[in-house]
């Protein structure tokens, strides 16, 4: 996938507010509202951007108690790791997870409005589930920072 300059300026814009109109964006880009329109749809359809989202604070729609959980499955199969894949992305209250290396084979971010809900989806998504081996649950004290930006480098000019 590939992109310019100009579409590195037109992300890192996005990345701090996607509400800008394509008049703004393209103003501080350097360029026509069409033209930045053009390139949005590329990115979009290129996947480079993702998706458009706004955080939405866990506290003011009262969810308060958050974690970082680390899983162990039983055996990394892949069929095991797939179904389990598929259970995240089907799980309201895991707001992002992760496969990966190290310790534990993922790592859930989950919400929840009390530990008695959380403790009522552990039952649920991880004791009830025989493929996972075991977790442990880390409650979010508070949130240093809350970003889905990444850093942007303009590619290189050759």
């Amino acid at each position: 996938m590939q992109y310019d300059r100009t579409d590195a300026r037109i992300l890192e814009i996005v990345q701090k507010n996607n509400r800008l109109t394509s008049e703004v964006i393209g103003e501080m880009a350097g360029l026509s509202a069409t033209a930045c329109q053009r390139r949005l749809k590329r990115l979009r359809s290129n996947g480079i951007i993702e998706a458009d989202v706004s955080i939405v604070s866990p506290k003011a729609v009262g969810r308060s108690i958050q974690m970082l959980v680390l899983v162990s499955l039983e055996r990394e199969r892949a069929d095991i790791i797939d179904k389990f894949k598929k259970a995240i992305k089907s799980s309201a209250e895991v707001v992002n997870g992760f496969y990966v290396t190290g310790d534990a084979d993922f790592v859930l971010y989950i919400t929840a409005r009390s530990m008695e809900d959380y403790e009522q989806f552990t039952r649920r998504f991880f004791y009830e589930n025989p493929n996972i081996k075991g977790f442990k649950t880390m409650v979010i004290v508070d949130r240093v920072k809350v970003s889905f930006a990444i850093p942007i480098e303009p590619p290189s000019e050759d």
